[in-house]
Order: structure tokens, then sequence, then C-alpha cells
């Protein structure tokens, strides 16, 4: 990890603050890289862009079988539709008025509501371009990329001319909460439960996932995705590192987690947002 800056950080802090931004430091593989990250209500972002190439054979196989399910489903719509109807023919008539018919503005209400809730929730965005990260090796080069004008996706943040105007490089010094050893992760889950370093395996995961909404990168977000083995994992690790007796009965979940599966698990992770990953001097 590169040494933290012995400048008193606490104008920097107040800068970032009042943007309601931080600058983060991501040990990864290929070296330790500094950005910005933000987090707003997902109305207020346009996520990055991201270039899907239309010959893509996942992209298109998905689209072809979701084509199938939708024209197989009005297949069995329609027959299922036509055994009433011949039912009610036979019966002589058919029921009017005996039940009350669902209001579709019912649904219209609910399907609001929840287009309401995802709006409203906190979504994390990185300093990024068209779904890669920007890393930059040193604080004085993140500040000169800052005040360049290049695109990026922070740029429509309604704090972001302030942050070009004031940031110098003594600002960027990420706090301890926002700097991240995602290099040591795979390692200290090879050495097996009695090594797992909790807080450093929990907060990988935190960025992990920031990463992979951010970036769009959908195997991270599959493979960290509820329910999943690393999702299983992370809410181990939280639970042992409560302590008490969450702490206790989180430890023994622990250590029915395979240490190989959990390693190579996360080894896929790091490589697929290593490759994701923009390297600027």
């Amino acid at each position: 990890m590169a040494e933290k800056s012995s400048t008193d950080g606490g104008a920097g802090q107040e800068l970032w603050e009042s943007v309601r931004i931080q600058p983060v430091e991501i040990a990864l593989p290929g070296g330790v890289g500094l950005t910005l990250r933000a987090h707003r209500t997902a109305s207020e972002l346009t996520p990055t862009e991201i270039q899907i190439d239309e010959d893509d054979p996942f992209e298109s196989r998905k689209r072809a079988a979701a084509a199938d399910e939708d024209d197989e489903e009005e297949i069995i719509v329609d027959e299922e539709f036509k055994a009433l109807l011949a039912e009610d023919s036979e019966k002589g008539e058919i029921a009017k008025g005996d039940a009350e018919e669902p209001d579709p503005a019912d649904f219209e209400d609910e399907s609001e509501e929840v287009k309401d809730q995802a709006a409203d929730e906190d979504v994390p965005m990185f300093l990024s371009h068209k779904g890669r990260l920007l890393a930059f090796k040193s604080a004085e080069s993140l500040v000169s990329f800052i005040r360049s004008g290049a695109p990026h996706d922070l740029a429509q943040l309604d704090t972001w001319d302030t942050v070009a105007e004031r940031v110098q490089s003594s600002d960027i010094d990420p706090l301890p909460d926002d700097r991240y050893e995602l290099d040591l992760v795979v390692e200290n889950l090879r050495g097996g439960h009695d090594t797992w370093d909790l807080p450093l395996l929990i907060a990988a995961g935190e960025v992990a996932r920031d990463l992979g909404y951010a970036l769009r990168i959908k195997p991270v977000i599959l493979a960290l995705s509820p329910g999943s083995p690393l999702d299983d994992l992370d809410d181990s690790l939280r639970a042992a590192e409560s302590g008490g007796m969450g702490g206790f009965f989180g430890r023994r979940r622990l250590k029915k987690i395979g240490a190989q599966q959990a390693s190579l698990g996360w080894r896929s992770v790091i490589g697929k947002i290593s490759a994701a990953v923009d390297w600027r001097d």
C-alpha cells in the first residue's frame, strides 16, 4: 500500500465532505491506484457507458432465449384462455360480477412505488469512463486529470466544478476506511480459516460490490449477489466480526466454507475488476 501522506488532511476532508466525494486507494495485483468515489441516489446519476458487441455470443444468446420465452408464454396464455372460455360455454353462462375485478390503477401504483424506491436508493459511482475505472499512481497525476476537463462519469455531479477548481495534491489522502487491499485477499484466503483477516475481507467485499455496480461488471455483480457462495462468506465474516454469540456462530459458519473455493471465487472477481482498470501514471 502507498504510504499515507503526513500532510494534515483537515482542509482536504472539508473539501470532500462539502462536495460529497471521497478519494479512494485500491491495491490490486497490478499496482496501487488512487481514484474517486461518490454515492448518490440512482435518480441523480446516469450510469457509465459500456460498449456491447452486437455479435457477442452471450448477448445474442440471451436475446434469443428471451424472445423464445415471450413466444412460449403467449402460447400458454392463449391456450389457457381458450380452455376457460370453453369451460364457461359448457356451463351455459359466464359468471359476471361474482368477483370484483382488479383495478389496473392498483398495479400501476405499486409499479410506481417500486420505481420510486429504486430511484431513491444510494448507489456508487467512481472516476470512470465507458466502464473502465481510472486509477492513478500518484496524487499529482490524479489532480492533473481532474483539472484537465477530460470526460468521465463524475463530471455529471453538481459539485464537480468545485472539485476541479479547489483540489490540491495534498487533498488526495484517503481515509483508512477508503483504502482497500484487494491484492491480499486471495493469499489471505488460501492461508486457511485461522489466518483469515476479517476486516480485510469485509472491506474487499464492499469495494468489489461498488465497483461491480458502478462499472456494470456483470460477472462481479453475480458472484457477489445475495445467496451466492461469496455472499454467504461475507455474511459469515460480518457475523464473526460482530463478536458475542453472533460472532461465535459466525466463526462456526466460516469453518464450513472451503478456503480453496473462496480463494478461487475471489481470484475470479479480482481478475474481472483488474481487467476493467485503466491505469494512469
